[in-house]
């Protein structure tokens, strides 16, 4: 690195001059400050000498500390071409937050989405865009994720030792145009970003008010250079979570016609509603002719989750001469999920349901069910995903003038490796004879109440709800996915810069390949092996009673959503599906000897006493998509009447081809079980395979411009086009029907290799007040205008003429395929304001956002092509803080008004159309403090969630409660040690 005017500049502070280091990439960088902030600065904060690879001499102020990290935030968004926010590390081995999302949030414009069952932030939304419209890179490189979309789950990025964030609002030309909502940066340190030894050490533990264990987070970095020439880094991060979540459930709202025999108050002597919508040959009180909603299944759950991620870095420098810079880094990531669920549903058929009270939306908020079955599931769910990326840099500079940048990765990222199982279930229950003529009734909305059974317990008896003499076996599901995401990227680049002119060029390639199966014990119909329940409901198919050893305690389910209005039955049962499987496979092998409760009319000769797991051919997918592009940027400073301005002007050209391989089947034949009415099997064809092929182009304009109308106040203007592909996992070429599947919900899911991306024209105006040091008021209007919209439409429809058994008539699914569509609008305000009280130490940060669209959600529209724009909510963020003489503390209060998340719930069978999932709003506490106790040693804590918010989601309507978790409060304790 050279002494240019680029690199270094003076600064005038009191008589003298200073001489202040620049901004390289990862490196610590600092402003020109005013004399009485320098001064305070240089009071309080280390005083550093010399400048690696020159013979250069120089006094640095870094200024460290929350008050330094914020310094230098904003002094890289006020220089910043276009519109962007910065999060940079407090110092080495000292993020502000412990996890990358939960910082994110602090900033204007973006919000996150929670798992609501670990209730970590695990994703983020960009001015109303969410998910696959933001794109995430390490170091300017993407990352394969074996999830199947292309966003990343930020709950899976050790945090401890990222240097920087950049979320880029208009795009980068040099980066990427691909990111219709925002560009996420994640920078990592290097060893000479922080020249000599250096070494940090972080550990702590954790524990959630609900599951009652101390669980261990812990890392260590150790960095150092020799002679200016070589230098290594590494990292490790071992973090685990431990959470007990209670979960209130439906599982969907699907939409469908009533007979009028149904409703309460019928006058009708009989109800035999027809089976699709109306036939002229019954009676009109049999005709199914009003619209309305009702629940699919309706239960509640806890999650014992426990997630434990290891990540790990390693980057190496070599600096052969001067100008020339070689970096080799590798990041490896491994996080494994595992929860233990225990839960209670019961079904409900919508031609089954009678004394209906619809209120005025055509929610159906009380109705009976004669018959209705209880089962008590147990699941032993396991996530793993694994990732690891190589990439080598080489930076050189070929004159004053030029230089040069070549840098290529590779990346892997793999779902559920190995021979893990991804879902291990037991259901047990009964029905049949003890079927009950339950009761469902809706309370409320669904941001504080929850619906309420009456009736139930074997044969409507409540206190026999848990009598393990009358529980017998079920349906046994095990479930796996395994995904494989392989990515491959170059780019090369070229600078030229001379004065206030700068050219930049280059291209890049990358290709994703996406390889997805599925393994289930539907496809073998294994899950049928035991169905029935057993002797006590009447079936001669099922175990009952099953060993008492099995049962291993209970939950109750008092007060078990606090605050929540809303009656459950009594407890759930704790029993391991694991324990339960070695018990019926210890039964023997029905084909070898007459097992009395196996389910004889399910497997044919395939069941031989283990619930294995068989491939779904119609699940394989491998997709492959390469993209060339290439880019042109240029900028410049100049004057307007004497004010400083900057102008900035890039085109960006992507070409991408996709080739889509799959299997195909269709449905030959429907069958019902013997051993539970409501269960269907779908025998489908062999496998048959297909491929297709696509290819699209886009020019991608931007241009950034920023007027310095005083020193302190300054005016920008951006516009630019940017795409958002679809994601790989809607490419592929097949239509996929599920082999076990129930009464009344047959379904099938359909890919699309021929979409397009999204396209969008943007515009942002801004203006931003710098009013003191540390202090800044910023405005900023934004406008996208997006076309080429991916709908999930649904649609009713037979397919190759397949009957159901239990109308006689052809069957009929409900498909779901993705297609390009309409336009939309979308546009808002963003207010943010930063104000540091002088040198009391104490400030806050304060942040709101306003989003509109043209299209929002008809919660009227029953037609199957409903359109609306998924993520706008306004929010709003309030950070104060206290950071002096080595004591820190932060309290982080975040909004979120309700938002429409996505199209489909978990069972979308209804007529019309693909139902809505809608966030509640919410509103959540965190509180964060350490204590430096010298130069090196600090404490630290951290309490999430101090208000106990709650997650809730909601149908069409704010009554159809989908999910409401309880994830409680967590408490952290930890130290740090730097050198």
């Amino acid at each position: 690195m050279k002494p240019t005017d680029s690199v270094f500049r003076f600064c005038k502070i009191g008589s003298g001059n200073i001489l202040l280091r620049g901004c390289a990439t990862g490196a610590i960088a600092l402003a020109c400050m005013t004399p009485a902030f320098a001064q305070e600065a240089e009071e309080e904060e280390e005083v550093r000498s010399s400048v690696s690879g020159t013979n250069v001499q120089e006094n640095q102020i870094i200024v460290t500390g929350l008050r330094g990290s914020l310094q230098r935030n904003l002094d890289e968004k006020r220089n910043a071409a276009g519109v962007i926010d910065v999060i940079s590390s407090e110092d080495i081995g000292k993020f502000p937050d412990s996890n990358v999302a939960a910082s994110l949030q602090r900033l204007p414009g973006v919000s996150i989405q929670r798992n609501g069952a670990r209730g970590e932030a695990t994703g983020i939304t960009v001015r109303g865009f969410g998910g696959d419209f933001n794109t995430t890179l390490y170091d300017g490189r993407r990352i394969s994720t074996a999830t199947g979309g292309r966003q990343i789950d930020f709950s899976t990025v050790g945090v401890d030792f990222i240097g920087q964030l950049s979320v880029l609002k208009t795009p980068d030309v040099s980066l990427s145009s691909d990111s219709i909502g925002a560009t996420v940066n994640i920078q990592f340190p290097k060893p000479f970003d922080n020249p000599g030894f250096r070494a940090a050490v972080t550990a702590s533990g954790s524990i959630q008010d609900r599951s009652g264990d101390i669980v261990p987070t812990g890392g260590i970095l150790i960095s150092n250079t020799w002679n200016d020439t070589f230098g290594v880094l590494a990292d490790f991060i071992y973090t685990r979570r431990d959470t007990d979540s209670n979960r209130v459930y439906v599982s969907g709202w699907p939409g469908g016609n009533f007979a009028p025999c149904q409703l309460t108050g019928s006058a009708a002597t009989s109800c035999a509603p027809t089976g699709a919508t109306t036939d002229p040959a019954v009676p009109a009180s049999d005709q199914r002719t009003i619209p309305g909603w009702f629940p699919q299944q309706y239960g509640a759950e806890q999650q014992r989750v426990n997630d434990e991620r290891i990540d790990a870095r390693l980057a190496l420098q070599w600096q052969p001469s001067y100008g020339t810079m070689i970096t080799l880094d590798n990041n490896y990531s491994r996080q494994n999920v595992t929860s233990e669920n225990y839960a209670f549903g019961v079904w409900f058929n919508q031609t089954d349901l009678r004394n209906v009270e619809l209120d005025e939306n055509g929610t159906a908020v009380n109705f009976t069910q004669a018959g209705s079955p209880t089962d008590f599931t147990s699941a032993l769910n396991k996530q793993i995903l694994e990732t690891n990326q190589t990439g080598l840099n080489i930076q050189f500079e070929a004159s004053d003038n030029l230089s040069f940048e070549v840098d290529g990765a590779y990346a892997k990222s793999k779902l559920n490796p190995g021979d893990v199982v991804g879902s291990l279930n037991a259901d047990v229950g009964y029905g049949g004879a003890l079927g009950t003529n339950l009761q469902f009734i809706v309370n409320g909305d669904s941001s504080g109440a929850f619906p309420s059974m009456a009736n139930f317990g074997p044969a409507g008896v409540a206190a026999d709800w848990a009598n393990t003499a009358l529980i017998g076996s079920h349906v046994t599901v095990n479930q796996t996915q395994r995904n494989t995401d392989e990515l491959w990227q170059v780019r090369a680049s070229g600078q030229w810069e001379q004065d206030d002119l700068k050219v930049q060029f280059g291209g890049q390639y990358y290709e994703d390949r996406f390889d997805f199966a599925n393994y289930s014990t539907f496809v073998n119909n294994f899950w049928q092996a035991y169905a029935g329940y057993g002797d006590p409901s009447g079936r001669t198919t099922g175990i009952a009673p099953l060993p008492a050893s099995l049962y291993e305690g209970s939950i109750s389910l008092d007060n078990f959503i606090p605050g929540f209005d809303g009656a459950l039955p009594p407890s759930l049962f704790v029993f391991s599906p694991v324990a339960y499987q070695d018990y019926l496979s210890s039964l023997g092998d029905p084909q070898a000897q007459n097992i009395p409760g196996y389910n004889y009319g399910c497997c044919g000769s395939n069941f031989t006493g283990t619930f294995d797991q068989a491939l779904d051919g119609g699940s394989i997918r491998d997709i492959t998509e390469k993209t060339w592009s290439l880019f042109l940027r240029t900028s410049f400073n100049s004057e307007i009447a004497g004010m400083p301005f900057f102008f900035n002007a890039g085109l960006r050209n992507e070409h991408s081809s996709i080739t889509a391989n799959g299997n195909g089947t269709v449905p030959l034949e429907i069958l019902t079980s013997t051993a539970d009415p409501t269960l269907l099997t779908v025998v489908l064809s062999a496998p048959q395979p297909l491929t297709a092929t696509s290819s699209y182009n886009y020019l991608l304009p931007s241009l950034d411009t920023r007027l310095e109308i005083t020193p302190e106040f300054q005016v920008r203007f951006s516009a630019s086009r940017t795409i958002t592909r679809p994601t790989l996992n809607l490419l592929y070429p097949q239509l996929n029907v599920p082999t076990g599947q129930r009464i009344g919900a047959l379904s099938a899911a359909g890919g699309n290799p021929s979409l397009k991306p999204y396209i969008a024209d943007n515009f942002d105006l801004a203006a931003e007040w710098y009013y003191q040091p540390n202090s800044y008021l910023s405005v900023n209007a934004f406008l996208k205008n997006v076309s080429n919209f991916i709908v999930g439409g649904v649609t009713n429809q037979t397919i190759n003429g397949v009957i159901d058994p239990t109308t006689g008539q052809p069957a009929v699914f409900a498909v779901t395929q993705q297609v390009n569509g309409p336009d939309a609008t979308v546009r808002g305000v963003e207010l943010a304001l930063q104000h540091v009280f002088g040198d009391t130490g104490f400030g806050f940060q304060a942040n709101a956002t306003f989003v509109e669209t043209n299209r929002p959600y008809d919660e009227q529209d029953i037609s199957q092509t409903g359109f609306a724009v998924t993520g706008l909510a306004n929010s709003a963020n309030f950070v104060g803080f206290y950071d002096k003489n080595g004591f820190q503390i932060r309290a982080a209060l975040n909004w979120r008004d309700e938002y429409l998340l996505q199209f489909g719930q978990n069972q979308n069978t209804g007529a019309f159309g693909a139902e809505p999932t809608f966030v509640d709003e919410s509103f959540q506490i965190d509180i964060s403090s350490s204590y430096d106790i010298n130069e090196n040693f600090s404490v630290f804590g951290e309490v999430l969630n101090v208000n106990g918010n709650q997650q809730s989601t909601h149908g069409r309507y704010s009554n159809q409660l989908l999910d409401v978790f309880d994830y409680g409060r967590r408490y952290t304790l930890g130290v740090r040690y730097r050198y």
